[in-house]
């Protein structure tokens, strides 16, 4: 299979995962489908920035539970082959969801980068714009 198609698989496996994360508030499909080595980023449309394995985790394992009946999907996909083990894609992010029970919906530009490890495509790094709406409900809802 050529790297490009894997690399669309991966992509679709990180959504799938996602969504289950949107819609019910489970983290596990996404930390599985995440490198298991230390390095690694995110920046997502909450703003700020985690680095390392450890703060991506806690960062998913936070927001998890703030997120219900969503759904992401990622449109306008290119693929991007760096070298047989490491490619990214770009796109479209779109969201529609419940955040702390507030609907919600957007649409961001995204950054993935994907790493062959054990023989299959982990994500690295997911990086979208900011969201000034989501990052505006996030601030409403703090104590």
């Amino acid at each position: 299979m050529a790297v490009e198609d894997e690399v669309r698989q991966a992509s679709d496996r990180f959504y799938g995962a996602l969504n289950q994360m949107l819609s019910r508030g489970d983290v596990g499909p996404v930390k599985a489908v995440w490198s298991q080595g230390q390095t690694g980023s995110t920046m997502h449309p909450t703003g700020g920035r985690q680095v390392g394995r450890d703060e991506i985790l806690a960062e998913w394992e936070q927001a998890g539970p703030a997120f219900s009946d969503g759904r992401a999907t990622a449109d306008d996909l290119v693929v991007i082959p760096l070298a047989e083990d490491v490619a990214y894609t770009i796109g479209i992010e779109r969201f529609e969801g419940k955040v702390a029970g507030e609907t919600l919906r957007g649409e961001w530009r995204d950054t993935n980068i994907y790493k062959r490890e054990d023989g299959g495509w982990k994500m690295v790094h997911h990086h979208t714009d900011a969201s000034p709406e989501l990052i505006e409900l996030l601030r409403r809802l703090q104590p």
